[in-house]
């Protein structure tokens, strides 16, 4: 009788069916599926997808750009982007000894990485001799900046957040 007692209280396992492997697969997969969609709105939400308009014509070119970067290279010039004490964005700029490159022409293209916000045009001004700045709004920035000092073209691109 006491053997009897002890099995009372206790219920008999159940039986895998076929029903709760079907409930474990569509669960699984619901998993999955709902991942891969949030995961994949999430990548086509914050890029453009863009980063030439026709690749093609940007290959045709793509000597010109060596030939600039090592024109670019040869000069020796350096350029330091970062944000003044005002929040502007700022470039330091020496020639190949170190010394600060005044009276320059800087313009710069800001745009943002993930191609959110429209490009903005800057007229960098010397704020200090080979320190030149502008107002830009706040955030991470990429910006391509062209250099015009002594007859000679200059040309980087940094970010600044």
């Amino acid at each position: 009788m006491t053997g009897m007692r002890r099995n009372q209280g206790k219920r008999a396992p159940r039986p895998f069916t076929g029903r709760k492997m079907a409930a474990i697969l569509v669960g699984f997969f619901a998993v999955v599926v709902g991942v891969n969609v949030a995961m994949a709105r999430l990548a086509s939400s914050t890029f453009g997808g863009v980063v030439v308009e026709n690749s093609y014509v940007a290959s045709q070119h793509f000597n010109e750009l060596l030939a600039e970067a090592r024109a670019d290279a040869a000069l020796g010039w350096t350029g330091k982007i970062a944000r003044d004490g005002e929040g502007r964005a700022a470039l330091t700029l020496a020639d190949s000894s170190g010394k600060p490159i005044g009276a320059a022409r800087v313009a710069a293209i800001a745009e943002h990485p993930l191609g959110q916000r429209p490009l903005a045009q800057l007229a960098l001004h010397e704020t200090a001799p080979g320190i030149y700045a502008a107002p830009l709004e706040a955030g991470r920035w990429r910006l391509r900046i062209t250099v015009e000092a002594d007859g000679q073209v200059w040309r980087t691109i940094g970010e600044v957040q």
